[in-house]
């Protein structure tokens, strides 16, 4: 009995080797079919020379699938690396919310305990005055109720012995003391504690908060990068971080963006640039290159100021300003009014103009922020976006 693999080589009509391939067909043939009238006037090829052809067509389209394999496998790795820093942000977000809200619940403790304390000492001062008032006037009762009894016990005497008395009772009976009054100020001034008391405990609240005009975005930030909890500042990191290369994330340079992009109306943030050698600081684009090399000027996206070398500032015009201070600043101020299309930056310390960018915006700005390379410790420390104070004006609507 003939295998498969025989049988399949031989034609079923005729028995013949099938040596000849049909292309009009796209199958296998004998000579004998070849001369036949179904495969009239058709194009045929030797059966090695169409199967070595259509191999090479073949690992074209495999090498195609391949490539995509691959490409979906490297997209895997990434949601996988993506769901895991996911849940990692998950439990430090969460953890971070449960301390902060513990802060808030400490200090409505604290305060409600104090003010409970002001209560009861109020209330303990109080009680005692007036227990001491209720033990005076009770002696005065006692005495004149003693007074009343004896006179009305001698005016039911005989004459004789109620005459022998009289001058001593009338005596008595003449009270000095006067009629007691109900004083002010005597209750709980329950005003005081209760009055607008949500109101008081918030306005005292705003005093233990901070507020930083700019929130540092971490799913932006390079893997060279480490944000602080509060999202406020951001230092450069001793290795790299795995972390998953979202859309977001600047990956090239050791920089970031705030969380929040601007369209419209006036802005201002300071930095805390400190000592470092070297920085970026200023506004971009959302659609500026986040994966590959940048060059920081207008024309594509960035609107910022740089020090380099410690001494060498630039706003990055085109080509870019060189600019000479005369002092080094410890923090930059950056004004952004998008209306008026003009970003400043100014020395807080002396309030001196750096430098005024004017142009034309579209689409949404963001804060930008670049750290520089820290080699071997040459620059430290961390750029902080700094608080501002938080004020609180009450108006009445009429």
């Amino acid at each position: 009995m003939k295998s498969p693999v025989m049988m399949e080589a031989h034609c079923g009509l005729h028995g013949e080797k099938l040596l000849i391939f049909c292309e009009d067909d796209q199958e296998c043939i004998c000579v004998v079919c070849q001369t036949s009238k179904g495969h009239r006037n058709h194009h045929f090829r030797p059966v090695e020379e169409a199967a070595q052809d259509m191999k090479e067509e073949l690992r074209t389209a495999l090498n195609i699938l391949n490539e995509k394999l691959e490409k979906i496998i490297t997209f895997k790795e990434e949601y996988e690396k993506t769901a895991k820093h996911l849940k990692s942000q998950f439990q430090q977000t969460e953890k971070r919310i449960k301390e902060e809200f513990e802060k808030l619940h400490g200090f409505l403790r604290e305060e409600e305990e104090a003010r409970l304390a002001i209560l009861r000492v109020e209330e303990k001062e109080k009680s005692r005055r007036m227990k001491e008032k209720i033990e005076n006037i009770s002696k005065h009762v006692s005495t004149l109720s003693e007074k009343i009894r004896d006179t009305e016990t001698t005016m039911k005497s005989g004459d004789i012995f109620f005459l022998k008395r009289y001058k001593d009772l009338k005596a008595r009976a003449q009270c000095s003391l006067q009629d007691p009054e109900l004083a002010s100020g005597e209750l709980i001034d329950m005003a005081k504690h209760l009055g607008s008391l949500k109101f008081r405990v918030w306005e005292k609240m705003l005093g233990t908060v901070q507020y930083t005009p700019v929130t540092l975005d971490p799913n932006t930030a390079s893997p060279w990068l480490s944000v602080s909890d509060d999202l406020t500042s951001v230092r450069n990191t001793a290795m790299k971080q795995q972390l998953p290369n979202n859309p977001e994330r600047l990956v090239s340079y050791p920089d970031l963006l705030g969380s929040e992009g601007f369209t419209s109306g006036q802005h201002s943030w300071e930095v805390e640039v400190g000592d470092k050698p070297e920085w970026t600081v200023g506004v971009a684009k959302e659609s500026v290159n986040r994966k590959g090399g940048v060059k920081y000027s207008p024309e594509d996206g960035f609107w910022v100021l740089y020090l380099r070398n410690s001494n060498k500032y630039k706003a990055c015009t085109s080509p870019p300003t060189h600019l000479r201070l005369e002092r080094r600043p410890q923090r930059i101020r950056v004004q952004l009014d998008y209306d008026r299309g003009e970003v400043s930056f100014s020395n807080p310390a002396d309030m001196s103009l750096i430098y005024t960018f004017k142009d034309t915006f579209t689409g949404s700005l963001f804060p930008y922020f670049y750290l520089g390379p820290n080699v071997d410790g040459s620059n430290p420390g961390a750029l902080q976006i700094c608080p501002v104070k938080v004020s609180l004006t009450v108006t009445s609507s009429q």
